[in-house]
């Protein structure tokens, strides 16, 4: 067991939302969390009964909550309910800041909650005046900007359904997405700033309108800080400011049913076109509410600032802090611009109360030797929670060394597939080291092995055994579900398989060991690449590093590559000293057979490194759908490396 790292006080324990619950159902005590954990997975229907009750959910309930709870997938929640999405997140209209932009180049703006309603009821005029209706589609090009999150507010307030990517997806990425949901309206910048550079989108953004079947209006925001020319592009371009109406009626939220579609978010794609996912209204906000609120303790007042593009399905999750009645705080840019530091000044000048970033993101600031508890103000700073992948130990104790020793360190796990969590935070519970905190409530989630089993202490399948209502709705242009099934309940039938290689550990906390299409077998042994990961880049040498297995004489071998520090050179000494590390802290199978120096690792536009295209490369075959990668070239130092001939 992993040592407790941080546990709440008594006071900070017994005043969490999560407990407040658990009280409420009569647990008490140290087990009280978990004994919360298995009512709601047997009792679906008063736990999300209550998680209705726990948000004030705007909206018709109805009497039923569950039909058919025995089918996975097919199960049907809150059958009779109607609600807006959007007019469960401007509960407010009030002077009090709803949504605080800061660009990388220092520039701020601020909308307060009325302000916010305001730009909404003029943007769903416009919308409806341009002939949008229920279940059309309206799609965001556009840097991590409040018109991002009016735009969706928009759209969901008149049932129309919201996607969005950013602009540093090339045109065949935009419409690889945009593509299969045909929007009526674009709202999308000219450009966007990253690593103090000005990057103009307009010719990338003409030929995507262009190409775009359906598209009735270009809506085009001037981030850059000019007007941009409209002249090049389609002619029913028109500026955002132009484009709302000037004395907008008031907003009247059209409510639809529980799972009237709300947003359209698509997988990486590196693996082929990307699933066009689509996620209903009601199971969002619920699921979401429940996240915010009983596994965050997100509260009316807080401050939350997600570093998240609106690619990444991390930026819809932060959106719906507003029916908590948060404060959004929206980023955009390098997080290491003018300075390494860029961040941690953000989160002081902003008393940020929830941090939330990458755990590639927590690794880089150890590696630069940051320190922001001696540097930076952030008594407000309750939680940081990180996800994208596996967090290591060493970030861990980096995290409570370097930054906040009474802090909720929140390693969270999902994925786009439920636009939420499988495993995250417990607010009244323990940290320990390397460890995700709890399985999310409501949710059967379990660790099979290959037989089918569920095992606690060993490695398997992360999978979910009853149904949640986050589930998506279905994939778009798939109307027998085929392709639905086949990517959730194909492994084990009528049990959600995530993908994820993971552990249950004896505290019951949670290990996730990488993506279990990545997994190595060398000798028939599984092996997570995160255990490799977590050895390498303790190395002070090594910035990052990627582990695949090659397929060789019948087998398959370990092969490391390495991106180090700049001027620095592989030599004999380092692979030494990281094979030495790796067969001491994991096992021999584990130690890698080669290890090679790269200029870069490939990635996803969300910034995951992919070992699928890694492996590809190497073995010679086509990488699918580069257009999802942030740097496609980088593959070009994986093949035909004369390293791996032999």
């Amino acid at each position: 067991m992993e040592r407790i790292l941080w546990r709440p006080d008594e006071a900070r324990r017994d005043g969490t939302q999560i407990v407040a619950l658990a009280k409420a159902r009569g647990f008490s005590g140290e087990g009280a969390v978990e004994d919360l954990r298995l009512w709601s997975i047997a009792e679906p229907e008063a736990f999300w009964a209550a998680i209705w009750g726990l948000g004030e959910v705007q909206g018709e309930r109805g009497s039923r909550v569950l039909v058919d709870g025995g089918k996975m997938p097919g199960a049907s929640w809150f059958p009779d309910a109607r609600l807006n999405f959007a007019e469960n997140l401007l509960r407010r209209d009030d002077d009090a800041p709803a949504v605080i932009f800061v660009g990388e180049d220092g520039r701020r703006s601020e909308l307060s909650w009325a302000g916010l309603q305001g730009k909404v009821r003029a943007l769903a005029a416009a919308l409806s005046a341009e002939g949008v209706g229920v279940g059309d589609r309206v799609a965001g090009y556009l840097p991590n900007v409040p018109e991002a999150v009016i735009g969706m507010l928009a759209a969901s307030a008149i049932g129309a359904v919201w996607s969005s990517t950013s602009p540093d997806f090339g045109k065949d990425g935009v419409l690889d997405r945009f593509g299969q949901i045909a929007p009526k309206v674009l709202i999308a910048a000219d450009g966007y700033l990253y690593a103090g550079k000005r990057l103009s989108i307009l010719s990338k953004l003409k030929a995507v309108a262009e190409a775009l079947p359906g598209l009735c209006r270009l809506v085009v925001c001037p981030f850059l800080g000019e007007d941009p020319d409209l002249g090049a592009l389609p002619a029913r371009a028109v500026l955002f400011e132009d484009f709302l109406v000037k004395d907008p009626p008031p907003l009247a939220f059209t409510r639809l049913p529980f799972d009237h579609p709300l947003y359209v978010v698509f997988s990486s794609g590196t693996t082929g076109k990307p699933k066009a996912i689509v996620h209903g209204a009601g199971g969002v906000l619920l699921q979401h509410v429940k996240e915010h609120r009983l596994h965050t303790d997100l509260r009316q007042g807080d401050r939350l600032f997600y570093f998240t593009t609106c690619g990444w399905m991390m930026w819809n999750w932060m959106a719906s802090a507003l029916a908590s009645e948060a404060t959004l705080v929206l980023f955009d840019g390098s997080p290491f611009h003018p300075r390494p530091e860029a961040l941690w000044n953000l989160v002081q000048d902003e008393k940020v109360t929830v941090f939330g970033t990458s755990a590639k993101y927590l690794d880089a600031c150890k590696k630069a030797d940051l320190r922001p508890k001696d540097t930076h103000d952030l008594a407000p700073l309750k939680a940081i929670l990180s996800t994208g992948s596996p967090l290591v130990p060493e970030s861990f104790d980096w995290v409570y060394a370097a930054v906040k020793a009474d802090l909720q360190l929140a390693s969270i796990s999902g994925g786009t597939d439920i636009v939420s969590c499988f495993v995250l935070g417990n607010p009244a519970g323990p940290v320990r080291r390397g460890e995700i905190q709890m399985r999310g409530l409501g949710m059967d989630v379990q660790v099979w092995n290959e037989a089918g089993e569920p095992v606690v202490g060993e490695k398997g399948e992360l999978v979910c055994t009853k149904p949640f209502p986050a589930m998506p709705v279905g994939f778009w242009d798939d109307p027998d579900g085929s392709r639905y099934r086949a990517g959730y309940f194909a492994r084990f039938p009528h049990v959600w398989c995530h993908g994820d290689y993971a552990e249950i550990t004896p505290s019951d906390g949670v290990v996730i060991h990488g993506r279990s299409d990545a997994v190595l077998n060398p000798g028939g042994v599984r092996i997570g690449t995160a255990e490799v990961y977590r050895q390498v880049e303790q190395e002070g040498e090594v910035l990052e590093s990627v582990c695949v297995g090659q397929t060789w004489e019948g087998d398959v071998r370990v092969v490391l590559f390495v991106r180090l520090r700049d001027g620095l050179t592989l030599d004999d000494a380092l692979k030494d000293r990281i094979r030495r590390r790796i067969r001491t802290n994991c096992t021999p199978r584990h130690v890698p057979s080669k290890i090679l120096q790269v200029d870069d690792i490939p990635r996803t536009l969300s910034g995951k490194i992919t070992e699928i295209a890694v492996r590809d490369a190497i073995h010679g075959r086509p990488v699918r759908n580069t257009e999802a990668l942030a740097n496609p070239d980088a593959l070009d130092l994986f093949r035909d490396r004369e390293e791996l001939k032999a």
